[in-house]
């Protein structure tokens, strides 16, 4: 949401919304900061899989998947691109940007990152901007605040 300008795309159809909504739920685990899908306390999932639904109308979905349908599809592998930030003006996406800090700074995901000494860390982002990764990008991928990468 904070990563750059607003952009958003019609969700025109089920197939399509399915996608939107497996691709959301298995970002955190495709960004190496959970193993699980359910493992992750900021996502819809499990609230969608829940008996009885305190924050969200889940008919819709319910309406399109069956529960365990919905289980297997949202853990099944898959390479769904949905409004991905492809190279814009020479800068990665953010699935190559992940690589790149992985290759770099031998971190697994950010708490890793975030637990490097100090002057580790920051030749490892000094690095990660030759490599053509944001300020933003390095800050929202890494978990290291945006005044500290700006300030490298």
């Amino acid at each position: 949401m904070f990563q750059d300008r607003y952009k958003s795309e019609p969700v025109e159809d089920e197939k399509y919304f399915l996608t939107v909504l497996r691709y959301i739920h298995q970002n955190p685990q495709k960004a190496g900061i959970v193993k699980k899908l359910e493992d992750y306390k900021f996502s819809s999932y499990n609230e969608i899989l829940k008996e009885n639904h305190e924050i969200i109308d889940i008919d819709f979905v319910y309406s399109m998947i069956q529960r365990n349908e919905f289980v297997e599809f949202s853990n099944e592998p898959n390479n769904d691109h949905c409004l991905e930030y492809d190279e814009i003006d020479g800068r990665l996406n953010d699935a190559d940007a992940i690589k790149v800090i992985r290759k770099i700074s031998k971190c697994k995901n950010t708490s890793e990152f975030s637990k490097l000494d100090v002057k580790i860390r920051d030749q490892y982002i000094s690095k990660l901007k030759e490599e053509g990764l944001s300020i933003r990008q390095i800050s929202r991928l890494t978990g290291i605040s945006f005044g500290v990468v700006r300030r490298l």
